[in-house]
C-alpha cells in the first residue's frame, strides 16, 4: 500500500473540528465492470451495500456495461482523465496494456506484502502481470470446452473423441443424421476468436505463440510459423464441412447457445461460466450433457494440454486519489466470504482458493474447475492476448472466412504485417 494536556475548552474545539474533518473525509470510489445482467448485479449490487455498510467513510459508483461495448469504453476512458478508480479488465494483452502506457496501479506489495497473496492460485496471478510486477487481481477463472448432448451422442453411436480426427469424424456422423452439430454465433467475432486461439496453442510451438503475441519475436520470425495459417484452414474446414450451423455470421452467441440448449444441435464450444444457462428443465438439461476439451491435433506442434482460458479480474487506477480505500474494496470482494457468496449467486468460478464447493457449485463446474487443474496451463483469450490492432485485422477475417471471401494466406500476411508496425512502434526489436 502507498505505502495531551489540554482544557476542557480546547479538548472540545479538537473534538469539534475532529468531527467535521472525518465529514469531510468521506471519499467516492467509482467502480467499472463488465457484468450488467441482474443475476449478476444481484451479487455486486448486495456486496457494495454490504462494503459501505462496513467502511461508511467510503462511498462506491458503480456502473455496469456489457461484455462487447466495455472493451469500447474502457479505452475511451483509458484515453480521457476519467479512468476509473476500479476497473475490470481481462488478463493478458489487455491488462498488460493498461500497466504499459502507466494507466494501472503497480499492486505487487499491496498482494506479495500480505496475506492478501495468499487468497489465490499463484498461475491465477500470473497473467496480470507485467514486467514481474503485479497490476490485477483475479475474481473468477474460466475456460473453454466442447459441450455436448448426451441422448443424441448415445443414439448416434457417439463416443467422447479423444483425438481431432474423431471430433471431425463424430461431426460428420452427426451431419448425416440431420442435424448441425455445433451451435456457433459469430456476430461478435470474440466466438471464432476462441476457436483460433485454441487451434493456434495445438498447431504452434508454445514458445513462438507467447513472442509472437508478445510482439518480442524477431521481425522476419514474427508470425512466420506456418501453424497460424493451419489453424485458419482448420477453422475454415469446420465451416465448411458443415460442422457449423449455416448463417454463423448472423447470430449473437446467445441466440446459438438458446438452439444448443433447446437440443437442436448436438454440441457448442462454451465456457465454464456459461455452465449455469444450462437450466434441468430444458430439453438439453433433460436429455443430460457433458464436456470434453478441444482434442489434440495429430502433428500439432504446439502444448497438447493446454487449455484456452483465463482468469478474470480488477485493476486499480494509477492515478486514483484513494489507492489504500480502492485496495481495500479490492481485498473485500476476494474475501472467501465474498468469493463463495459470487459463487453462489452468479454461478461462476471464483479464483479465491477454496471458494468453489459442492455446496455452491454444480457437479459440472466442480468438474470444469478439475479439468483446469489438469491442464498444462491457460492459453489466454485471443482476442485479449494479442495486440488490439492486430486481433481487430484476425477477427474481421475470421468472419471473412466463414462467408468465403478471404483466405488463412492473406489474412495472417495482413496480421503480420500490422504486428510488425504496433512492434516497430513500441520499440520491441
Amino acid at each position: 500500500m502507498r505505502h495531551l494536556n489540554l482544557t476542557g475548552l480546547l479538548l472540545a474545539t479538537t473534538a469539534s473540528f475532529g468531527f467535521a474533518t472525518a465529514a469531510m473525509a468521506e471519499v467516492t470510489l467509482s467502480f467499472l465492470h463488465k457484468w450488467p445482467e441482474p443475476e449478476n448485479m444481484a451479487y455486486f449490487e448486495p456486496a457494495v451495500a454490504e462494503f459501505e455498510a462496513a467502511n461508511p467513510d467510503i462511498k462506491i459508483k458503480m456502473e455496469a456495461v456489457a461484455d462487447e461495448p466495455y472493451k469500447d469504453k474502457i479505452r475511451v476512458l483509458m484515453g480521457s482523465n476519467e479512468v476509473p478508480d476500479v476497473f475490470f479488465s481481462w488478463s493478458g494483452e489487455f491488462g498488460k496494456n493498461f500497466a504499459r502506457n502507466g494507466r494501472a496501479l503497480d499492486i505487487t506489495d499491496a498482494v506479495y506484502g500480505s496475506d492478501w497473496k495468499d487468497s489465490f492460485p499463484e498461475a491465477a496471478l500470473q497473467p496480470f502481470k507485467y514486467q514481474d510486477r503485479l497490476y490485477g487481481v483475479p475474481i473468477n477463472v474460466d475456460a473453454k470446452f466442447m459441450l455436448y448432448n448426451k441422448q443424441i451422442f448415445a443414439d448416434n453411436g457417439i463416443e467422447v473423441p479423444q483425438t481431432y480426427g474423431d471430433f471431425l469424424a463424430a461431426c460428420q456422423t452427426l451431419k448425416e443424421a440431420g442435424f448441425e452439430p455445433i451451435a456457433f454465433g459469430n456476430q461478435y467475432p470474440w466466438a471464432a476468436s476462441h476457436y483460433i486461439g485454441e487451434l493456434n496453442a495445438k498447431l504452434v510451438p508454445n514458445e513462438v505463440r507467447l513472442a509472437d503475441y508478445e510482439l518480442t519475436s524477431e521481425p522476419d520470425a514474427l508470425y512466420t510459423h506456418p501453424g497460424y495459417v493451419k489453424a485458419l484452414e482448420e477453422f475454415k474446414k469446420l465451416n465448411d464441412e458443415g460442422c457449423f450451423n449455416r448463417g454463423s455470421n448472423a447470430l449473437t452467441h446467445s441466440i446459438a447457445r438458446g438452439s444448443f440448449v433447446a437440443g437442436r444441435n448436438p454440441m457448442m464450444y462454451m465456457e465454464l461460466v456459461e455452465f449455469t444457462e444450462i437450466a434441468p428443465d430444458t430439453p438439453l438439461g433433460q436429455a443430460g450433457w457433458g464436456f470434453f476439451p478441444l482434442p489434440p491435433i495429430e502433428g500439432g506442434e504446439g502444448e497438447a494440454g493446454l487449455l484456452t482460458g483465463a482468469p478474470d479480474g480488477f485493476m486499480i487506477s494509477a492515478v486514483t486519489e484513494h489507492p489504500e480505500e480502492a485496495i481495500k474494496f479490492l481485498k473485500f470482494l476476494t474475501s472467501p466470504e465474498q468469493a463463495q457468496k459470487y459463487v453462489e449467486i452468479t454461478g461462476m468460478t471464483s479464483s479465491v482458493n477454496g471458494s468453489v464447493t459442492p455446496d455452491n457449485a454444480s457437479e459440472q463446474a466442480i468438474e470444469g474447475l478439475k479439468a483446469i487443474d489438469a491442464a498444462t496451463g491457460l492459453a489466454l483469450w485471443l482476442d485479449t492476448d494479442m495486440d488490439a490492432r492486430s486481433t481487430e485485422v484476425l477477427l474481421a477475417g475470421s468472419q471473412a472466412l466463414l462467408n468465403g471471401t478471404d483466405t488463412p494466406e492473406a489474412i495472417m500476411e495482413r496480421v503480420r504485417e500490422t504486428a510488425l508496425a504496433v512492434q516497430k512502434e513500441r520499440g520491441n526489436n
